[in-house]
């Protein structure tokens, strides 16, 4: 194929890619409002609904390393579209039983276990594939795109699953989320998801891996790219303290501040849009040249903010102005939060072999799924027992420790040598 005619499907893939992603998350978002609000007015149980999330979460913590793995070894569009068919026919199940019988809870549950198991599949694989979709020199276009249709589903489907729960069945918003279930399948399907992969081709005759040799392979591998290892590490550590915004703000807001639901709403609606506009910007601009420098930086800022939270606690403000400040607040965090993943994110499509895309992304899935969870119950605990604002101002303080820690600027230059002036250049030269 000629080069022209790759690059006009790359920017098809670009396009293609985003709008099945907008379809599908929005269409997911929108089940997941319904089907939350349908739990706790049904059940009026707190229990029943955190029952719901962990059918969601457990599945993707056990199951990613074996999707990681399918990534690597098989063909990814057919892991892709399999994977999007299973989610048709999980809702179509649904549906049938709410039809028939009524909506349970098990139905409920089982569906969501499915969905979690399918969506993993999906994402490893769609994050492996990246680097065969689009050409190296429009990735970050690629993942600013990306993250854009979630932050333009995460600020339209509360509005619309609240607007459609008040107006339309249960099987309605069912029947809407295979529809774009559907579309997703169709528009996977003519992607070319070898367009520029590098995959090594398999031998005739060569002893094939065992899936537990091929997933210790993947760890190896891992253990091999010291660069790489620091941006896990430095993922792993955000999970985890971010443990204490996700339980913090709600609590200082809602607790503390005895802040309206509406404007409470309308402060996490900024986080959105800081996210949707900072995707936007870097879907525009040139790729950013130093990644790790830029996320280091963004990560000193969103230590900066977190701790900010905690400010109102502090110094007394009157009601209005307090809500003005945390509007800000939130625009600014999900803003700083596109400029931290999108460069790593980027630096990762580019370090990580072809080869080894799905267990490395597999593995960084599992630890982050694992310690987000672990991150909100600890915090909830020492929420319940120690002030809320040194809390949040002690675990602003870890996170900038262990980014100066695990980002010192000998790893950052080990990450982008022309950083370094001309006198280390040579130095280093001099003592190879």
């Amino acid at each position: 194929m000629e080069d022209v005619l790759k690059l006009k499907k790359a920017t098809y893939h670009l396009w293609t890619f985003t709008i099945s992603k907008l379809i599908s998350s929005f269409g997911s978002q929108v089940y997941a409002f319904a089907i939350s609000f349908y739990i706790l007015q049904v059940t009026g149980s707190a229990t029943s609904f955190a029952m719901n999330l962990i059918c969601s979460l457990l599945p993707r913590t056990l199951i990613a390393p074996f999707a990681g793995y399918a990534a690597d070894k098989y063909s990814r569009k057919t892991i892709v579209i399999t994977a999007q068919i299973a989610s048709t026919f999980a809702i179509g199940g649904l549906l049938l039983v709410s039809l028939s019988s009524g909506l349970s809870l098990v139905a409920i549950y089982a569906t969501t276990v499915v969905l979690s198991i399918t969506s993993t599949f999906s994402g490893v694989t769609f994050s492996s594939s990246i680097t065969g979709l689009v050409d190296e020199g429009r990735i970050q276009k690629a993942m600013s795109l990306n993250q854009m249709s979630i932050s333009f589903a995460a600020i339209g489907s509360p509005a619309v699953g609240g607007l459609l729960y008040g107006t339309v069945s249960m099987p309605v918003f069912l029947i809407m989320y295979m529809t774009a279930s559907i579309i997703g399948v169709f528009l996977e399907s003519t992607m070319n998801f070898k367009l520029f992969a590098k995959r090594k081709e398999g031998i005739v005759g060569e002893p094939k891996e065992s899936m537990l040799q091929s997933m210790k392979a993947g760890l190896v591998y891992l253990k091999l790219q010291p660069i790489l290892i620091t941006l896990i590490w430095i993922a792993l550590f955000i999970n985890f303290l971010f443990g204490a915004f996700l339980v913090g703000y709600s609590f200082i807001l809602i607790e503390k501040m005895k802040m309206v639901s509406t404007h409470f709403g309308l402060t996490e609606g900024a986080f959105a849009v800081g996210m949707l506009l900072l995707s936007i910007y870097l879907s525009m601009r040139k790729e950013v040249k130093y990644p790790l420098l830029v996320s280091k930086r963004g990560i000193l800022g969103m230590g900066a903010i977190m701790a900010s939270v905690a400010l109102p606690l502090l110094i007394p403000m009157q009601y209005g102005f307090m809500f003005g400040f945390y509007v800000f607040i939130m625009f600014s965090f999900g803003a700083i939060m596109i400029i931290v993943n999108t460069p790593m994110q980027v630096m990762m499509q580019k370090m990580i072999d072809d080869d080894y895309k799905g267990r490395v992304f597999s593995i960084l899935e599992t630890m982050s799924m694992a310690l987000m969870p672990l991150g909100v119950v600890i915090y909830g605990f020492l929420y319940d027992i120690f002030p809320a604002q040194w809390i949040l101002i002690g675990s602003s303080l870890l996170l900038i420790g262990a980014v100066l820690f695990l980002a010192r600027p000998s790893v950052v230059r080990k990450a982008h040598p022309e950083l370094g002036d001309s006198k280390v250049v040579k130095a280093e030269v001099v003592s190879e």
